[in-house]
């Protein structure tokens, strides 16, 4: 049989065999999630998170914020170049197929001893003490994808690209909802600020009545002390706030990639309306738009590549090899063409018998990695799950609690616009009214705090549903 009807023959057997699966994929979990969220009686389908963060965030500022952070963050710099890395290896696997060929030219003297059996014989055969050889040729090798490795090996690095952008989309996700929390606490600051400094200006106009009337004799020391002790107080607050605004406006000048700055914003607390229509979906949903759930489905993917990678290197591989060139003894005949010319065609079959067990070693740990991607789905689901349903418990209850609150804030204020008046025409101390405005002040920064909370637990569930990287 001619040499190149064996090749043919192991090249048909090739065809054949490539149609073989070695291994068998494992496919994702069912009913990893549940049907419903808990606390979420809606039947609505359509969660917020499909919306886009320029229409699902009403505030101009924070969108701008937004826009900028996405473009100058570094941590969302880095997620776009591990994006690029991944795309060049995807691309690189897709050649996997495709047969290596190299190019490589040689060139040597070689000079036994004289006293060698090599050197008797050049000196017999050749009339010299050295031997020279000339040689360039091309090589080539393509091994035969028969047990879907080199496809595996594509699925694999597919599966890490799409990965590294589920990983930016998570970046993306939290980066959005950090700065719209930042901005809403830095609002919240600022409204805290203005009561603090309203609540001084009402604790001196109480303190100078408080002098007079020490003066009159109608008071002792004690009620000035009291009434500057609950000035102190609220004096206290404005540097303590005012550094807290100054900490918060540079983390959020650190999230959008610029140096620490004032950061502008127009408007107060009371402007911004807490969302009231607000949908989870189903988990089910959450699933398709949450970056973390589908970088841990993606890892599945890439186990069961693996462990298809690892089980082919436990069966033959076919390499067929051919390399042709140029070679001489002389430099002058180099080239001298057809004379200088060779060529080799083989094609080989390879089966690994023994390697200290480190190939069914490795198939194994395969394994036990594929089985890990499972529970770490199975994982990420079940914390996806938990978050939604934190998210959904807080926006209910704290919207009970607003509504105490600012029902407190009502009657304090109604309580201190009496306690004045009646300080002011005797018929209540100065006891009361201090004790008044101390409510007063404590039920407002509450008041601004729980609405705060509000907000910020709407910007949670946006991201804990896989909200904010469109």
């Amino acid at each position: 049989m001619k040499p190149y009807k064996s090749i043919y023959t192991a090249l048909l057997l090739v065809l054949v065999l490539g149609a073989c699966k070695v291994s068998k994929d494992i496919p994702l979990p069912k009913n990893a999630a549940p049907e419903n969220f808990r606390g979420n009686t809606s039947t609505d389908t359509v969660s917020i998170a499909a919306l886009p963060y320029k229409e699902f965030f009403k505030e101009q500022t924070i969108r701008n914020l937004i826009d900028t952070a996405i473009v100058n963050n570094y941590d969302m710099q880095i997620a776009l170049k591990n994006i690029e890395a991944a795309a060049l290896l995807f691309k690189q696997s897709k050649l996997g197929n495709l047969p290596e060929l190299s190019l490589k030219a040689t060139a040597n003297s070689n000079r036994p001893s004289d006293n060698s059996l090599n050197g008797l014989q050049i000196g017999q055969f050749a009339q010299t003490k050295h031997i020279e050889d000339y040689n360039i040729g091309a090589g080539l090798s393509w091994e035969a994808d028969i047990w879907r490795k080199i496809a595996n090996q594509r699925n694999a690095a597919g599966a890490a690209f799409m990965q590294s952008a589920e990983v930016k989309k998570a970046v993306q996700t939290r980066l959005v909802s950090n700065i719209a929390q930042s901005f809403y606490r830095l609002i919240m600051l600022d409204t805290q600020l203005e009561i603090a400094k309203k609540n001084l200006s009402l604790n001196d106009s109480t303190l100078t009545i408080i002098r007079l009337q020490f003066d009159a004799g109608q008071v002792t020391s004690l009620a000035i002390q009291q009434a500057e002790a609950q000035q102190l107080v609220a004096a206290g607050l404005v540097p303590q706030l005012e550094q807290r605004i100054a900490l918060e406006e540079n983390a959020l000048s650190i999230l959008t990639g610029a140096l620490p700055k004032t950061i502008a914003r127009i408007g107060t607390l009371n402007t911004i309306t807490v969302q009231d229509q607000i949908s989870a979906g189903i988990p089910s949903r959450m699933l398709s738009l949450r970056p973390d759930v589908k970088s841990a489905e993606l890892e599945l993917v890439k186990a069961n590549a693996k462990v298809g990678i690892a089980k082919a290197s436990l069966y033959p591989s076919l390499t067929i090899t051919a390399n042709g060139g140029l070679n001489s003894f002389k430099a002058s005949n180099w080239f001298n063409i057809p004379g200088s010319l060779f060529g080799v065609v083989a094609g080989g079959i390879a089966q690994p018998i023994f390697q200290r067990k480190q190939l069914r070693t490795q198939y194994e740990v395969a394994l036990v990695d594929r089985e890990k991607s499972v529970i770490q789905f199975r994982s990420s689901v079940l914390t996806a799950v938990g978050e939604v349903s934190d998210e959904l418990v807080k926006i209910e209850k704290l919207k009970e609690q607003y509504t105490i609150a600012d029902k407190r804030v009502k009657t304090v204020q109604s309580g201190l616009s009496n306690a004045n008046m009646l300080f002011k025409s005797g018929m209540a101390n100065y006891l009361e009214v201090i004790n008044a405005q101390s409510n007063a002040l404590q039920s407002e920064l509450d008041l601004a705090t729980v609405k705060t909370a509000q907000l910020n637990a709407v910007v949670e569930l946006y991201r804990a549903l896989g909200g904010g990287w469109k």
